[in-house]
């Protein structure tokens, strides 16, 4: 196993002696300055992250004596440069420059020229329009109402473009899929499309689901700074009940942000006085309490997608009880440079102390980045013992849940790789303090699919008390547009899909994706589950996309139908934003008993930065509901890993509903505390907590509807919360639905 050692060794210039300053505050200030040096020595034009590097060598290169073919073939590279940089006035000239220069600019050899011609010239009206003037419908497919650009010309110019590129090229998918959202942006879908290249119906609701829109309140909020791809976790960082927000953003020049919800209506962004705006990068965040203090700590996962570049530490942060951080990760034995974003907090050996497992992105053409496994030492102190747990992987690994799928009171892990190689991780038992993990896939039925996929979870859709597994495809062929494209005018596409397995209770799995309704391609990157309906069962949202800027493919949301079918109400909700969809946390933000969904979005590069999304939910029926937050004594403090089942009636039907305690998908982190619709049910029969380390039960009996509840473990006792439905500022349509609890 490779270890990487910091005693004494030189990090891009910066010493251990960087790390070794006691003060709280020296320790964070000391983690900025090594990101924003790494980052100094990560702006190399090899990078193909760093444009920025890029521009300065072909300026360069463009100074000395070149072929007039070489010399056109720099600046092409220089206008997508400028375009991933965010200087799109400057590609677009640079690019017209290039092609009035071409005998014919749509001769097949040259047309890959006009297609970033046209990108340039709609990211350009993007800008102008849904960026600068940012409103809730901008870039929402279907595109109209406030989302249709006032300033039209360079929509218009790019659908000049894509038609004649059309012309010469017919059966180019990714143009014809671009120039139908084109000429969205302009008001035209579908009349003024010319009927060889529409892509009919992406205007219409294809269920008959009633399903009422989502509302995006986020302009109104104010939490609308704009990131690149980042993660994203709802949850109560100042322990008054209210939910607050945090993100980040991967980029190490673009901090982290968070915002305190004031439970009256509006947000404070109290990223500087926390001390989160000191701290770059990171794709992917997560909450936990690894010290068992009851306050929430977070954990910042650095360097995806980047390979050697992707070399960066990640963070643990303290939560000081005061609306402050502090980085702690020298002290508390987690440093290490290995590209990820890609981790789960479990109490793997059952000492009722949360542990980390992270999963690392290893290529042929990097050095080894072994996953690893961080036992909790219970004194502030983690031990890596990945090699002796029999969890010690390489691979490009994009997804890690953990959950205990056969019900033997131990957390398992799954992963989700780029290589095409799932993993299924039995936990068998502790030994010396260390869990024993055995590589179980092919027995579970695991290792039917062999292409590559990135968010998975463990949940339980069907509700019959075992942990199933969803993963989704990341495979999208040619492009994300062109795939997309082809499934929408009818051309079977058998990429990129989503899988589900149901658990077969006996230790293996089913895949049953086509007969839920998931054969669909997705090219989710964050995604999270919840109950958005109140009816028991789980749905989910999917966050769609890649670096690429013709990848304007809507983001999906996915309803249970109860019956273990799942259906696209994407356009009905209102929540199909063309915008590149990082981490996804569904929490009920506004204490009026029904899941919110808020969104990272943004793209890889400088250029392809967007506002984030808050999508508030407008309450889809008269369903009820109960919030659960449990607190560990013997198990660890954040409960993480217990269970809850909460038995009901529904019209002299008996039924029940299953629930575990985590945060969600393996990109975005939604809140510990658990939301639950309970359908028409008038009352909880039965509500059954299992206690993750010593899986003993708790039993309540005749539970009143619609009330937020929180249980200590071992008290044997409910204690109600007491929290106003929030009417958020700008929120007029929205009329609090909170209902009285029935006593």
């Amino acid at each position: 196993m490779k270890t990487i050692l910091y005693l004494g060794i030189s990090l891009f210039g910066i010493t251990s002696v960087f790390f070794m300053c006691s003060s709280s505050q020296d320790s964070t200030q000391k983690m900025s300055q090594m990101l924003q040096s790494i980052y100094q020595k990560n702006l190399a034009p090899d990078n193909p992250f760093a444009p920025i590097a890029a521009l300065k060598l072909f300026d360069s290169i463009l100074k000395q004596n070149l072929s007039d073919m070489d010399r056109m073939e720099i600046m092409f590279r220089r206008g997508f440069a400028l375009l991933s940089l965010g200087r799109e006035a400057e590609s677009v000239q640079q690019l017209e420059f290039l092609s009035q220069r071409l005998s014919d600019p749509y001769d097949p050899s040259t047309i890959i020229l006009m297609k970033k011609l046209a990108i340039s010239y709609l990211r350009l009206g993007e800008k102008q329009n849904c960026v600068t003037n940012h409103t809730a419908e901008s870039c929402l497919l279907p595109i109209r109402g406030t989302g249709i650009h006032k300033d039209q010309s360079n929509s218009r110019n790019a659908i000049t473009i894509l038609n004649k590129i059309l012309e010469k090229e017919p059966m180019d998918f990714e143009s014809r899929w671009v120039l139908n959202i084109a000429y969205m942006t302009v008001g035209e879908y579908p009349t003024q499309v010319p009927k060889k290249f529409l892509i009919p119906d992406l205007d219409k609701d294809p269920t008959e689901v009633n399903f009422k829109p989502f509302v995006d309140i986020a302009p109104m909020l104010g939490i609308i700074s704009s990131n690149l791809a980042g993660g994203a976790i709802t949850d109560d960082f100042n322990g008054d009940g209210f939910l607050d927000i945090v993100t980040s953003d991967w980029s190490l020049k673009g901090t982290m942000h968070i915002y305190i919800n004031d439970g009256k209506g509006s947000f404070s962004d109290v990223s500087e006085s926390s001390n989160l705006s000191k701290l770059t990068g990171g794709l992917n965040i997560m909450q936990t309490d690894y010290d068992n203090d009851g306050d929430l700590d977070i954990f910042v996962a650095r360097g995806a997608w980047l390979n050697k570049y992707g070399e960066q530490p990640k963070s643990l942060l303290r939560n000081n009880g005061d609306l402050t951080f502090t980085d702690v990760t020298e002290e508390c034995g987690l440093i290490s440079l290995r590209p990820t974003q890609a981790a789960v907090w479990r109490d793997f050996n059952n000492d009722g102390w949360l542990d980390l497992f992270i999963g690392n992105e290893a290529t042929p053409n990097t050095t080894d980045y072994p996953s690893q496994l961080f036992i909790n030492n219970k004194k502030g102190h983690f031990t890596e013992v990945a090699e002796q747990a029999g969890c010690q992987l390489i691979d490009f690994i994009k997804g890690v849940t953990a959950g205990d799928y056969n019900n033997d009171g131990l957390e398992d892990i799954y992963i989700s790789s780029l290589t095409g190689q799932q993993v299924l991780l039995k936990n068998m038992g502790v030994k010396n303090n260390i869990p024993v993990f055995q590589n179980v896939t092919h027995e579970a039925g695991l290792d039917d699919i062999k292409t590559k996929t990135f968010p998975t979870w463990f949940w339980d859709y069907n509700n019959d008390g075992w942990l199933d597994i969803f993963v989704c495809g990341y495979d999208f062929g040619k492009s994300i547009a062109t795939t997309i494209c082809m499934e929408e005018i009818g051309m079977e596409q058998n990429i990129c899909q989503m899988h589900l397995y149901r658990n077969n209770k006996n230790g293996s799995f089913t895949n049953v994706s086509n007969e839920a309704g998931l054969k669909h391609a997705v090219y989710a990157m964050g995604a999270n589950f919840g109950d958005v309906d109140n009816d028991g069962f789980l749905d989910m949202y999917l966050a769609t996309g890649n670096p690429e800027f013709e990848s304007l493919v809507p983001n999906r949301l996915f309803k249970n139908s109860a019956d273990g079918k799942f259906t696209d109400v994407t356009v009905a909700a209102r929540v199909g934003n063309l915008q590149k969809g990082h981490g996804v946390a569904i929490s009920d933000m506004d204490n009026d008993g029904d899941q919110d969904i808020f969104v990272e979005i943004g793209g890889a590069f400088p250029g392809d930065f967007f506002h984030n999304s808050f999508y508030l939910n407008p309450g889809q029926n008269n369903n009820n509901w109960i919030q659960v937050l449990l607190e560990g004594n013997d198990s660890n403090k954040a409960a993480i890993g217990s269970r809850i089942k909460i038995s009901i009636s529904e019209n002299g039907t008996k039924r029940d509903i299953y629930r575990d305690v985590n945060s969600g998908g393996s990109f975005g982190s939604s809140s510990l505390r658990k939301d639950i619709g309970l359908g028409s049910a008038a009352i909880i029969d039965e509500l059954t907590i299992t206690w993750q380390k010593s899986q003993k039960k708790e039993v309540f009996y005749n539970i009143p509807v619609n009330q937020r509840l929180k249980i200590k473990e071992g008290e044997n006792k409910i204690t109600k919360i007491e929290l106003t439905p929030l009417r958020f500022f700008g929120d007029s349509t929205k009329i609090p639905m909170c209902k009285p609890a029935i006593i």
